[in-house]
């Protein structure tokens, strides 16, 4: 499965992920202070903050993972050692 990531930049799923997990804790969180009666200002930056954050934190992982995988080789089929010479 790790050689299907080869020569991918796993920088967009690495955001996908972050903006997901941002969303979904965001929303709980945002939820728990609502129920504290904290203002809806402070209410609505948390969760654009954990949103943002965890997008660009995923992102970031997602690009340092990438230098990991680097592309295989392809074969050159015109340098066939298996053909007869001459």
């Amino acid at each position: 499965m790790m050689n299907k990531l080869r020569g991918r930049s796993l920088a967009h799923p690495g955001c996908l992920l972050g903006v997901t997990a941002g969303l979904i804790i965001g929303i709980v969180l945002g939820g728990v202070l609502a129920i504290a009666n904290v203002a809806f200002i402070v209410v609505l930056l948390v969760w654009s903050g954990l949103t943002v954050l965890l997008g660009a934190a995923g992102w970031l992982i997602g690009t340092a993972l990438t230098a990991r995988f680097p592309a295989l080789e392809k074969p050159d089929p015109e340098a066939d050692t298996n053909t007869p010479t001459g």
